[in-house]
């Protein structure tokens, strides 16, 4: 049997950062089941599984959620604080991406319960780089909770 690779869910709402973030995806060699949420409404559903996402042969739980902080309907602070709230998803791998650096940011992500706090760069090879580095640890080497 072979396993099946974990489904990576990326919140983001800016069409030309999620271009850039799939190509880069490729680009590192990352061929997981990608989910794109562009807002924090969508997040809940689709972690819920409610609504369109009813369908869990359709779309599985993530196993890692790369989240954006400025999304509609729901900031990303309040998903993720929405998410550690909840005995379902209180595990779940919470790498916040987004183009802020202020440490007011930075903190709050953090006592909201991000696992990681990473600034997207600037630049196709600076942005691939990332996400080599998202994959090897994240999706290569840490061990997944079954939600």
């Amino acid at each position: 049997m072979i396993a099946e690779l974990p489904v990576v869910a990326l919140a983001e709402d800016n069409p030309d950062d999620i271009f850039f973030l799939k190509r880069a995806l490729k680009s590192a060699g990352v061929s997981n089941p990608l989910v794109i949420l562009p807002d924090g409404r969508q997040v809940q559903a689709y972690l819920e599984g409610k609504g369109d996402f009813a369908d869990r042969e359709r779309y599985p739980l993530p196993s890692l959620l790369l989240l954006d902080l400025k999304l509609p309907l729901m900031s990303g602070f309040q998903v993720l604080e929405w998410i550690r709230g909840r005995a379902e998803t209180r595990s779940l791998p919470v790498i916040v991406l987004t183009t802020s650096g202020e440490l007011k940011d930075v903190s709050m992500a953090y006592q909201s319960g991000a696992n990681a706090f990473l600034i997207k760069p600037s630049g196709a090879e600076n942005l691939v780089n990332q996400i080599r580095a998202i994959r090897d640890f994240w999706l290569e080497q840490n061990v997944f909770a079954k939600l």
